[in-house]
């Protein structure tokens, strides 16, 4: 797996540590889980953007 080094505010990171520690999970764990939501919400955002400029092109060709 690989590793990343990102820099965060200490008290961004005291915010996560402690919710890791809340949920009895490593802050990696934490953070990938995060990480994939984001992604999840993008990716979907993102589709449903590109279907709306199908639907307004597909219009303005008929």
């Amino acid at each position: 797996m690989a590793k990343v080094l990102i820099s965060m505010p200490d008290e961004f990171l005291q915010r996560i540590d402690n919710v890791a520690a809340s949920e009895q999970r490593t802050r990696s764990e934490l953070i990938r889980e995060a990480l994939r939501g984001y992604i999840r919400r993008n990716t979907l955002i993102n589709r449903e953007s590109n279907e709306k400029r199908a639907q307004v092109l597909e219009a303005l060709l008929d």
